[in-house]
C-alpha cells in the first residue's frame, strides 16, 4: 500500500476529536490560571510584601512547630498508658500535616518570584538571614522523616494519616532485621533531638532579627511577612548609633581574634 494511503493516514472532517480539543482547553485554562496566580503573587511583592500564600504558609508553619516542641516536652513526661498513645497519635499527625505543608512551601517559593526586600542588601546580616533560612529548611523537613522514621523503625502496627483522614504510609522497612531496625531508630532520634535543640536556638535569634529591623533599623522586613503591623518611619535614632557602634566593636574584635589565631595576614 503506498504512501498516504494507509488505515492511519485517514483523518475526520473536522479535525481533532471532542475529547482531544477538551484536554487541551483544560490545559490552557490551568496555564492560564497558574500564570495569573504568579502575576498576582509578584503584585504583591512589587508593593514590598509577601503574597498571602507565602504570608499563610509562614505563620502557619510557625504555629505548628511552637506546638510540636511544646507538645514533644509534654508528652514525654506523660506516664506509660492511654494519655501517652494518644498524645503520640497527635504528635504524628501534626508532624505529617508540617511535612506536607513544607513541600508546598518550598515549592511556592521556588515557583513564586522571591521577594527582595533591605533585609537583602550585601553584608554580613544578608549572608546570615541566608543561612538561618536553610538551617529552617533542613530542620522543617527534617524533624517528620525522622519522626517518620523512628516509626517505621520501630511500631510497623501504628496507621498513620495525614489531615486525620488520608492513610500515610509507613516507610518501608520490614524486610530489614532488628538490628537495622534498632539502628535506624537509633540514629533518627538523635538526629530528630539535635534539629529540636537547633530550632530553639534558631527560632529567638530569627525573631529578634526581625525585631531588630522593625524597631532599630526601621525598615520594611518585618512589615512584608505581617503586613497589619504598619511601617515605622524612616529616621537616624540613637538606637541604629549604638547597633552600628557595637556592630564595628564585635566585627574588630572578631578580626583581632582570627589575626591572633591565625596570623596577621590572614584578615
Amino acid at each position: 500500500m503506498g504512501a498516504g494511503f494507509g488505515p492511519l493516514s485517514f483523518r475526520r472532517p473536522g479535525g481533532a476529536g471532542p475529547a482531544v480539543v477538551a484536554d487541551a482547553r483544560g490545559r490552557g485554562v490551568i496555564a492560564r490560571l497558574f500564570q495569573q496566580t504568579l502575576e498576582w503573587a509578584a503584585g504583591h511583592h512589587d508593593e514590598g510584601r509577601y503574597s498571602p500564600v507565602g504570608i499563610a504558609f509562614h505563620w502557619v508553619m510557625a504555629a505548628l512547630v511552637v506546638f510540636q516542641i511544646g507538645w514533644g516536652f509534654w508528652m514525654g513526661r506523660q506516664p506509660v498508658g492511654a494519655a501517652m498513645v494518644g498524645a503520640y497519635d497527635v504528635h504524628f499527625a501534626v508532624g505529617v500535616l508540617m511535612l506536607i505543608l513544607v513541600i508546598g512551601r518550598l515549592s511556592w517559593r521556588l515557583l513564586a518570584p522571591d521577594l527582595i526586600n533591605d533585609a537583602d542588601q550585601p553584608g554580613w546580616e544578608s549572608w546570615a538571614a541566608h543561612v538561618t533560612h536553610y538551617v529552617f529548611y533542613i530542620c522543617l523537613f527534617g524533624l517528620p522523616l525522622t519522626g517518620w522514621a523512628m516509626i517505621s523503625a520501630t511500631d510497623r502496627t501504628r496507621e498513620l494519616e495525614a489531615l486525620g483522614f488520608i492513610p500515610w504510609p509507613l516507610l518501608p522497612l520490614q524486610n530489614l532485621s532488628n538490628t537495622q531496625l534498632w539502628a535506624i531508630e537509633a540514629a533518627a532520634e538523635w538526629m530528630h533531638w539535635g534539629m529540636v535543640i537547633t530550632l530553639l536556638l534558631m527560632i529567638p535569634i530569627h525573631a529578634g532579627a526581625a525585631l531588630k529591623h522593625h524597631l532599630i533599623d526601621r525598615d520594611d522586613v518585618f512589615h512584608a511577612m505581617l503586613p497589619v503591623v504598619p511601617l515605622r518611619p524612616r529616621k537616624r535614632t540613637r538606637w541604629q548609633r549604638r547597633w552600628r557602634a557595637l556592630e564595628r566593636r564585635v566585627v574588630s574584635t572578631a578580626k583581632g581574634l582570627l589575626r591572633g589565631l591565625l596570623g596577621p595576614k590572614a584578615v
